[in-house]
């Protein structure tokens, strides 16, 4: 359950990995680990990341630039299509009954997603939504979608919030937002958000099924 009252909310923004979709990170670690990149770890995680993928996430570079760069990093002559793979091992399942859950709050609020995702990620999950959910079912769950890559901002940086808030046309204390990512929570509290940090032991249905 939310912590806290959330009378005047009007907006909810929803994370989307570890949110609505199941992810494992260590699941691309030791695909890395496997292919010989040891320091995998050091590079990329749930916490903190290099250049390199914040430049993918934000969409200053392409999937294959990216993979090149990651033959740079790493001193690897690894081919694209095993980086592509190793990078899609964390994407797991999204269950239908999260976005049937989403379709409920829509009945209420208008609910948007934030995502720091990529072009290579995004062609992954949309292949696997397209074969279980349906792409049509998934999209318009949404009020709309905000993909790191395609606005060219990530979290937890004011100006994505800032951006989302403009587009969404809600004063911020209107707001809330679920994310499982500490630092994403503090830069949306700093923004003025109403915020849920989502533990991995909590369930996006059950927290705000009192919304």
């Amino acid at each position: 359950m939310l912590a806290h009252n959330t009378p005047h909310i009007k907006a909810v923004v929803l994370d989307f990995g570890a949110v609505l979709i199941n992810i494992n990170y260590q699941l691309t670690i030791d695909a890395f680990k496997q292919l010989g990149i040891t320091n995998f770890e050091a590079l990329y995680s749930k916490a903190q990341q290099t250049n390199l993928f914040n430049d993918l996430e934000t969409g200053v570079i392409s999937d294959l630039d990216f993979y090149n760069g990651i033959r740079t990093l790493c001193r690897t002559q690894l081919s694209n299509e095993q980086i592509q793979h190793a990078w899609n091992a964390m994407l797991l399942n999204l269950p239908k009954y999260r976005i049937d859950f989403v379709y409920t709050l829509k009945q209420r609020y208008n609910v948007y997603l934030l995502s720091n995702t990529n072009c290579i990620h995004e062609q992954a999950f949309m292949l696997h939504i397209r074969t279980t959910v349906g792409q049509d079912y998934f999209n318009d769950a949404f009020n709309k979608i905000f993909y790191s890559h395609e606005i060219g901002l990530r979290k937890p940086n004011s100006n994505v919030f800032e951006y989302v808030q403009k587009h969404i046309n809600v004063n911020a204390n209107q707001i809330l937002f679920v994310d499982d990512s500490p630092q994403h929570i503090q830069g949306a509290l700093q923004c003025g958000w109403k915020t849920h940090h989502l533990l991995n032991t909590e369930e996006i249905t059950e927290v705000l099924c009192n919304l």
